[in-house]
């Protein structure tokens, strides 16, 4: 995977939390999923294998069954806006599990998105979406706050529809 095929040069930042490269408008939006072992394995699940974001209603083209480095990702939204992206990093650990993609060229946006799901000492599951960004095509400029409105709903979205999913697990 080449850093040259990204729209921009800070691949792999959202690794690092809290980390906003200058330029760049952040967003850091985390929701609650639930409680227990069990419920962290489901979420973690929906979030490696794209189920959240298709039930979230979005279309994703990969050929991938699992996010994993160097998989390209096509995210479409209403069927209009078409989102070419490559994950970057993926994570999968006994508390946490997620991954990260990146811009290509093509893409409304330029940046990098991560959505991490991890459980606490307290044994609360959440979902961590993480991201800086800012426009490239024009009608993303254009857009302006709103644009950013609509990132921060699809965010706190991607936090209600995996508590869906894993609503019919027993909390411990």
């Amino acid at each position: 995977m080449s850093a040259e095929d990204f729209t921009y040069e800070e691949v792999g930042a959202t690794r690092v939390q809290g980390r906003c490269p200058p330029g760049y408008r952040p967003l850091h939006v985390r929701c609650r999923i639930g409680e227990g072992e069990e419920v962290f394995r489901r979420a973690a699940e929906a979030v490696l294998t794209w189920e959240m974001h298709r039930a979230v209603g979005v279309g994703v083209d990969t050929s991938a069954e699992r996010a994993a480095p160097g998989t390209d990702v096509t995210v479409t939204l209403a069927g209009l806006i078409r989102a070419p992206c490559r994950v970057v990093w993926t994570l999968e650990e006994p508390r946490r599990a997620g991954w990260a993609y990146g811009t290509l060229p093509g893409h409304p946006e330029t940046g990098e998105e991560s959505f991490v799901v991890h459980r606490t000492g307290d044994r609360t599951v959440w979902l961590t979406v993480t991201a800086f960004s800012r426009p490239a095509a024009w009608y993303a400029r254009a857009g302006g706050p709103a644009t950013r409105g609509l990132q921060h709903a699809y965010a706190r979205r991607c936090g209600a529809v995996l508590r869906r999913l894993c609503a019919d697990i027993p909390q411990d």
